[in-house]
């Protein structure tokens, strides 16, 4: 698992235990918190805020009866790149 600055995107980048490469916005959808201290056991990412768990190969909220799930992109890996499709980026804004 891997959280990358992408402009003003997050993005959270997991390899699921016998899946495939996954991209999802890098907050948690429930209440719109980073993942920056997020855990991954192969198979759920877990928010540490609190504590919702969400399946790394589907995104789906997998620790309660709700719709929340992770805002998938878009990847694919062409070579030694992994390529991220997150739509129009704004740059990052500068330290004041």
């Amino acid at each position: 698992m891997g959280l990358f600055q992408v402009g003003r995107k997050s993005v959270l980048l997991v390899w699921p235990t016998g899946g495939e490469l996954k991209a999802y916005r890098g907050r948690c959808p429930h209440a719109d918190m980073p993942l920056t201290d997020a855990t991954f056991n192969g198979q759920t990412v877990t928010c540490p805020i609190h504590v919702w768990g969400f399946d790394a190969t589907s995104g789906k909220c997998v620790t309660h009866l709700v719709r929340n799930a992770l805002h998938p992109y878009d990847v694919r890996v062409e070579g030694d790149e992994i390529l991220v499709d997150v739509g129009p980026v704004k740059p990052a804004r500068a330290p004041a």
